[in-house]
């Protein structure tokens, strides 16, 4: 069983570069609301046991194990729009608990994502490690504080608290290590450093944004007990 709410006070150095294909690249926008709303993405599930919106090929993928999914509706293959919503599983039920305003990669999503290609990966992975420029908030997964998040200031300034928090969505990255952690186990060519992380009002290098509210709220609640897990692509394709 892994150690969980120890903060590791020591991180890889990022550079500009390595950010631009990852996370966050600067852009225009204003900065995202704070607040909830209901889920766009998902209808009525017919089937309390399964996910809403979520087919049977991804939901296959989802371990048996998980208690914890964030789901990221995207509004279309080349939208940056989404929503996230968190389930938990209770028993064999998943219930929804909270849902955001979310932004995904700034040309939208793809299966195949490439370094630089400025879209969100689609599927289902681990999150297992967080980490940020502000202290710990109480999180449950293993959290890393280090300057090193911080954006550089040559990016646009509704850009520069975007890494304040983040969550590693565990596509093409070593599990605990920090977010920060330059290893790629598939190359350098499908990209990486894809996390969860605030909000700036617009489209992300291949992230997935949302409110500095909702970051907070799912640091201090996804758990590694629970095996939680992000299942995140265009609407369609989770359907699929």
């Amino acid at each position: 069983m892994r150690i969980t709410g120890i903060q590791r006070t020591t991180a890889a150095a990022l550079t500009a570069a390595a950010l631009l294909t990852g996370c966050g690249a600067a852009g225009g926008g204003a900065p995202g609301a704070d607040g909830e709303r209901p889920a766009r993405g998902a209808s009525p599930a017919a089937d309390p046991t399964r996910l809403p919106g979520v087919g049977d090929r991804l939901h296959a993928r989802v371990p048996e194990s998980s208690r914890q999914a964030v789901v990221v509706y995207g509004e279309g293959r080349d939208s940056a729009d989404a929503e996230a919503v968190l389930y938990t599983r209770k028993g064999d039920t998943w219930d929804r608990t909270r849902a955001w305003p979310a932004h995904n990669g700034k040309r939208g999503w793809t299966p195949d994502h490439r370094a630089g290609d400025k879209r969100s990966p689609s599927g289902v992975f681990t999150l297992s490690d967080a980490g940020g420029v502000l202290a710990d908030p109480g999180a449950k997964l293993p959290y890393t504080r280090s300057a090193a998040f911080a954006a550089p200031r040559s990016w646009a300034k509704t850009h520069w608290h975007d890494f304040d928090y983040v969550i590693a969505i565990d596509y093409n990255r070593v599990k605990g290590t920090p977010p920060n952690d330059p290893n790629r186990p598939r190359g350098e060519d499908k990209g990486g450093y894809i996390w969860l992380h605030l909000d700036h009002g617009s489209g992300t290098s291949g992230c997935v944004s949302l409110p500095k509210t909702g970051m907070e709220y799912l640091l201090r609640t996804l758990d590694p007990e629970a095996d939680p897990v992000v299942v995140m692509g265009e609407k369609q394709y989770l359907k699929g």
